[in-house]
């Protein structure tokens, strides 16, 4: 059985010369070894509208439709195209590169790429949809990776640098190390939200600070880290601002040294700055805190100690921390 071929430029040259010494399209047809049916078509076709038939027009044409009757839609699997829509809007959020992490996990033998699942909300056909409004950063249109501007704090009396902080906490392998930092709102805000996340499990912890002083974000750190079993409070690194100067108290009460980052080194505390980039989502910038609840915050608080994480192999922080959390009781 012969399959079916579409007509190459040489056919239609004859199916042009044939037409205009007035043959029909049944002696056509026989010349070319086609059915009437098929040189019917391809008139009808390539001469709409009045317009005489063009072999190389034709040729044009059949070309552009056949690429786009080939067009392949992304996410063609109707299980991956139902699983990257539902986890990229709420009440899930995922990021492109969780879900593409996930999805193994969840349905074992699939998978996706996540730059095709950015490129397919960045698509040409796909921008009508304006998906890019539920990612992190909501731009309308995909831009290069880049950094941001650091703004000097101040100085912190008796502060002992990152210097000083046992080299091997930087592998991530014990539990116990936390970083905090302020997360602001409009900068006429009378409240921020304190940021504060372990460097291995990469739990969160939201509370909202009336003020920006010194004293609430102590009481702050005090009451929220008491909670943790003393093997899980080892030190807490935080960067320069003003909100840290009471950081003996902290020590004091909590048996928690602190370390200082350097001016302009935010990467040396990336946890918790990748944590406010996080928050950001639910807390866009231009915001006003003073009108986030502490209730709205542990919200979202849960749901960031809920969503599984590249770096934690998929897995969520409340699951990581719950496993170190029994390891560290039965120690």
């Amino acid at each position: 059985m012969n399959r079916y071929s579409h007509l190459n430029l040489e056919e239609r040259e004859k199916l042009f010369a044939g037409k205009e010494s007035g043959k029909s399209l049944r002696t056509i047809a026989r010349e070319l070894g086609r059915s009437v049916g098929t040189v019917s078509r391809e008139l009808k076709r390539n001469a709409k509208y009045g317009r005489s038939y063009i072999p190389c027009r034709a040729d044009r044409l059949a070309s552009k439709r056949g690429f786009n009757q080939r067009w392949k839609a992304p996410l063609k699997n109707p299980l991956v195209f139902l699983y990257v829509r539902e986890h990229l809007r709420p009440p899930y959020s995922w990021s492109p590169e969780t879900i593409a992490g996930r999805l193994s996990v969840d349905h074992p033998g699939n998978s996706v790429d996540d730059e095709t699942v950015y490129r397919y909300i960045y698509g040409r056909r796909q921008t009508r949809m304006k998906l890019w409004q539920y990612l992190t950063v909501k731009r309308v249109r995909r831009m290069k990776k880049g950094g941001r501007r650091i703004q000097r704090l101040g100085k912190i009396p008796e502060a002992v640098s990152i210097d000083k902080r046992p080299k091997y906490i930087l592998k991530r392998k014990q539990a116990g190390h936390w970083e905090t930092d302020n997360m602001e709102g409009l900068r006429t805000d009378e409240s921020v939200v304190s940021v504060t996340v372990e460097r291995v499990a990469r739990i969160t912890r939201l509370t909202k600070l009336t003020d920006r002083k010194a004293g609430t974000k102590t009481d702050a750190l005090v009451d929220r880290l008491s909670t943790e079993p003393n093997i899980l409070r080892r030190t807490l690194t935080a960067d320069n601002g003003k909100e840290n100067s009471e950081h003996k108290v902290i020590t004091a009460q909590l048996s928690l040294p602190m370390f200082f980052c350097h001016a302009y080194h935010s990467w040396e505390k990336g946890s918790v700055e990748n944590t406010v980039g996080r928050v950001r989502r639910f807390i866009p910038k231009s915001t006003s805190v003073d009108t986030i609840t502490q209730s709205g915050l542990s919200v979202i608080e849960e749901k960031l100690n809920n969503t599984p994480r590249k770096c934690l192999g998929y897995l969520t922080p409340n699951e990581v921390w719950e496993k170190i959390r029994a390891v560290s009781c039965i120690r």
